[in-house]
């Protein structure tokens, strides 16, 4: 049974998605605010497979949460949030969010989107997977540039081996959204766009050889080796 963590002030709104999702077969622990969020997740008893976080929360807000989070966690995270301007979900994918999800939503949506955030992040089985510098270990869900990790969110990860298995060939965006975030293409949807503005930061941080990312306006993104 996955165990989720919601993270919400809004109780009454708590009670209704985490009675949904106990039963669809869930664990579901409720918190009202981003410190005891983080607090539940320092414990190794407690942890989630998956975090449901509200941005708008008194004290540490939702957005503070995910950037501590995210300093040392590749857990799974779906925003939820009211403000559900194009800005504010770019926002929260910047930071790290694996998927965002305005308010109000339906409750089937939401299980639909956890459903495919864990069936993301399941163990895979496949061998490691090289382009240049670049290591896959789709095992360990790691990957490696000249042997220097790269501290990918699970979105950002499942990307880059989508990119990886089809090197120097394009790949579309409705792909990538499938394979990556686990759903489909939205209109206005930007949520590769940034996720693939992230990933490219952190190869390139890493080493000046590492693989980059290019855009084919339009169309969709390439993986090309970086120089030997």
């Amino acid at each position: 049974m996955s165990r989720i963590l919601l993270a919400d002030d809004d109780r009454a709104l708590c009670e209704l998605l985490a009675d949904y999702l106990r039963r669809e077969g869930y664990e579901v622990d409720v918190v009202h605010d981003g410190e005891a969020a983080l607090a539940r997740l320092r414990d190794p008893s407690l942890r989630p497979e998956l975090l449901i976080l509200d941005v708008m929360m008194p004290g540490r807000d939702g957005l503070d949460t995910l950037r501590e989070l995210r300093v040392q966690s590749h857990l799974p995270v779906i925003m939820l949030s009211a403000r559900g301007e194009p800005v504010d979900r770019v926002v929260g994918l910047e930071l790290g969010a694996d998927d965002y999800l305005s308010k109000p939503c339906l409750p089937r949506e939401l299980l639909a989107r956890v459903r495919a955030q864990l069936r993301r992040t399941a163990p895979a089985t496949t061998g490691s997977l090289q382009v240049g510098s670049l290591l896959l270990q789709p095992g360990e869900r790691r990957a490696s540039v000249e042997g220097q990790e790269l501290p990918l969110t699970g979105a950002e990860f499942l990307l880059l081996q989508a990119l990886a298995q089809r090197a120097g060939e394009l790949v579309d965006k409705a792909t990538l959204t499938r394979l990556a975030l686990g759903r489909e293409l939205e209109r206005f949807d930007r949520s590769i766009d940034v996720h693939v503005s992230r990933l490219r930061h952190k190869l390139a941080e890493a080493s000046e050889r590492a693989p980059r990312i290019d855009a084919v306006r339009g169309a969709g993104y390439v993986l090309v080796a970086g120089a030997a």
